[in-house]
């Protein structure tokens, strides 16, 4: 078996193992937790950031719809009124158009009537001449 005595080197070895721990400490150690961390606090802050974003989406895709909706029942309003209005001058315009044909119905009318006159005025006249006509030809031929 081996045995082992310490001496002064076990102290030195202690010695250095502080001074390097306390040397990588302050050079590698503490710059790498700072660059952890900052880089921690960024992502947390790129995270909330987007976490707005998203929630911002949201509320502007909810203010886009309400906006077409409301767009639309305008829109529908509107044609509605168009559409009673143009129901409305239609209508002026069919009773103008029945007026309008209804005195040129009773003109022709009155003008049919007297030229009826006329022609029963001038048939009249002529009846007696062709009735003459008539009767001679049938007793002329049936003699």
């Amino acid at each position: 078996m081996i045995t082992v005595i310490p001496d002064i080197s076990l102290v030195y070895q202690m010695i250095n193992f502080l001074v390097l721990l306390f040397v990588l400490n302050l050079v590698l150690y503490k710059p790498i937790r700072n660059v952890l961390l900052e880089r921690k606090a960024k992502i947390e802050g790129m995270q909330s950031g987007a976490e707005k974003a998203a929630g911002d989406l949201v509320a502007g895709e909810d203010a886009y719809k309400d906006g077409l909706k409301q767009a639309r029942s305008e829109g529908l309003k509107k044609k509605e009124t168009f559409m009673e209005a143009a129901s409305q001058e239609e209508k002026e315009i069919i009773d103008k158009i029945n007026k309008k044909a209804q005195a040129n119905l009773a003109e022709i009318k009155k003008q049919v009537a007297n030229e009826t006159k006329q022609a029963r005025k001038v048939l009249e006249g002529e009846v007696e001449a062709y009735a003459k006509a008539i009767g001679e030809k049938i007793l002329g031929r049936a003699c």
